[in-house]
């Protein structure tokens, strides 16, 4: 994966309301996207990644449930940041049908991941990705890269660089607060794949 040996942004204080914009392979600074209109929404590409344990996790398995999906890297200290906003979300969120799923970015694999995952208490799945599911994502070219994807599978919102933790919440709370698939609102959309190993 030496595509992603992105050059790290120098980590500067937060102030108010100005962010770190993440760990960009280009430098340019990004800015955070707001929630997508419904008819605006394209589906999230499917993939097929192994756990730490072996097993695959697929993100077609969370359908139904609004998904918080995070690409990050171990080296990369706006990651670091909010990782323990998106712990501190699953355990609020999880049993009102949110998912967070981690793809790791880290060339090193689970050698560098497995430590850091254990010592931060993520608990949440983390995978490792790789260079066809990051392109089926339009290509990670900063990190963190965070989708927030609604109960249909379709990506509603697109956080490049580090948000704040209240665009995070406000985003999952509007994506759980909305009709779930087959309540008579819409039907819900079927998959797509476009990554499996």
């Amino acid at each position: 994966m030496s595509h992603f040996r992105l050059t790290a942004a120098i980590a500067a204080a937060i102030t108010a309301g100005v962010f770190l914009q993440g760990c960009s392979r280009s430098g340019s600074s990004v800015d955070a996207a707001s929630a997508k209109a419904e008819r605006e929404r394209h589906q999230a590409p499917d993939f097929a990644l192994k756990d730490a344990d072996g097993r695959w996790v697929r993100l077609s398995d969370y359908r139904g449930k609004v998904v918080l999906l995070d690409f990050w890297a171990t080296w990369c200290p706006p990651c670091k940041i909010e990782i323990p906003w998106f712990i501190d979300l699953e355990r609020k969120d999880k049993d009102r049908g949110l998912a967070v799923l981690g793809v790791s970015m880290d060339d090193e694999g689970w050698d560098v991941v497995r430590p850091f995952l254990s010592q931060v208490g993520v608990n949440y799945p983390v995978v490792i990705g790789d260079d066809r599911t990051a392109e089926s994502y339009g290509g990670i070219d900063a990190l963190p890269t965070t989708f927030l994807i609604d109960r249909t599978g379709r990506i509603a919102a697109v956080h490049v660089g580090l948000a704040s933790r209240k665009d995070f919440e406000d985003g999952v709370e509007r994506l759980l607060q909305a009709p779930a698939p087959g309540s008579g609102d819409r039907a819900s959309v079927p998959a797509t794949t476009a990554s499996t190993n």
